[in-house]
This record gives C-alpha cells, sequence and structure tokens, in this order.
C-alpha cells in the first residue's frame, strides 16, 4: 500500500506544479490582456485627437477654396471688364484718327 501512496503522491505533486504552471501562464496572459488594453485606449485617444484635427483642416480648407472661388469669380468679372475698356479705347483711338485725318485733309487747315 506503501507504494501505492507513493504513486499518488507522485501524481498529486506533478498535478500541482501542473496548476501551478497554469496560474503563472494565465497570470502573464492577463499582463498580456491589461497591456494591449491600455494600448487600446492610447489609440482610440490618439484617432480621436486626430479625428478632430481633421475635422478642422477640413473645414479651413472648405473656406479657402470657397474664398479661392470668390476671387476666380471677381477676377473673371475684372479681366471681362478690362477687356471691355481696352476695345472701347481702341475704338475711341480708331474713332480720333478717322477724326484728326479729316480735320488734315480739309481745306479750311490746308496753309501755304
Amino acid at each position: 500500500m506503501t507504494q501505492q501512496g507513493a504513486v499518488l503522491q507522485g501524481y498529486n505533486n506533478e498535478l500541482v506544479k501542473c496548476i501551478e504552471d497554469l496560474c503563472m501562464q494565465k497570470e502573464e496572459l492577463n499582463k498580456q490582456i491589461q497591456q494591449a488594453e491600455e494600448e487600446k485606449t492610447k489609440l482610440q485617444h490618439e484617432i480621436q485627437v486626430l479625428s478632430e484635427q481633421l475635422e478642422c483642416v477640413c473645414e479651413n480648407l472648405a473656406q479657402k477654396v470657397a474664398s479661392r472661388n470668390e476671387l476666380d469669380k471677381i477676377l473673371a468679372e475684372t479681366e471681362a471688364a478690362y477687356m471691355k475698356i481696352l476695345d472701347s479705347s481702341r475704338t475711341l483711338l480708331n474713332v480720333l484718327k478717322k477724326e484728326v485725318g479729316s480735320i488734315k485733309h480739309s481745306p479750311d487747315l490746308k496753309t501755304n
């Protein structure tokens, strides 16, 4: 019977060692889980901060695009008005040249 008791004691010791090993593995796994949860929380915070920054950049960009579009419109209108002024100036110059030409050829202005 002592031999059976010794075998049983050996099984018991081995079982206790296996249980202790499992407990150590569980503790290590718990540490890894805690680290992963901390990393997850940190990353979620960074995502929130970056999302807020992205929103600000998008709003700023939209305002700048709207301002640029308004400037494009003003420039187009200004260039069109300037082209009309140039056209009117050319027309005025041509009329003036004709008038001066006709005055020079008029008999009243010819001198001997």
